[in-house]
Formats: C-alpha cells, structure tokens, sequence
C-alpha cells in the first residue's frame, strides 16, 4: 500500500469525491484509510449508566485506497505515488511533480 499515515489525500471516488484531508490511520490487510472529516456515518450510541443519556456521534469510517490519490505538494491535484532510490534509500514521489514525500 503505497499511502501512509500522516499523507494528505483527496477523494477520487463515492460521495464524498473532491474532499481531501490527512490519513489518521492506515488498514494495510484490508486496504482501506481512515481519513479525517471524510465518509463520516451517523451512529447511535446507547446509555451505558443509568442516568446517562443516549446520543447519536458523528464518526469517519474507512474508505477503500483504490479511492483515493495522494495530493501533490506543488499543484495541490491528485497524483500517483512513484518511488526512486537515492543513496540506497527508497523514497516515495508524487508522479505528477516528482516532488518528495517522505
């Protein structure tokens, strides 16, 4: 999988295409992202202690990676991620650009 955690991206795909924000967390084996303020759901928690009042949280849900591009850090559009070898380390680009992201 070739976005990390940390990366911007934007949404290329579904109901909330155009949107970007930052990869809070990564799901390698089930290839899907959890991006901030993106694909959020409406869920209904119940009372847990008597007393204390159900309420209804508004939380993001994994979206699938074949959905989303890397935005690239000179033109702000979405880009493929490349790699190249410099010094015998491997560093992620954006195609686009041949900007570093790492």
């Amino acid at each position: 999988m070739k976005i990390k955690k940390g990366d911007t991206v934007i949404v290329t795909s579904g109901k909330d295409r155009g949107k970007s924000g930052t990869v809070v967390r990564a799901f390698p084996k089930k290839n899907t992202v959890l991006i901030e303020g993106v694909n959020m759901v409406k869920k209904h928690q119940k009372a847990r202690r008597s007393g204390s009042l159900g309420q209804i949280i508004e939380k993001p849900m994994p979206i699938r990676v074949a959905n989303v591009s890397i935005k690239d850090p000179k033109g702000g559009k979405p880009s493929r991620v490349g790699y190249i070898i410099e010094g015998g380390k491997k560093i992620r680009i954006a195609r686009k650009s041949k900007a570093k992201l790492d």
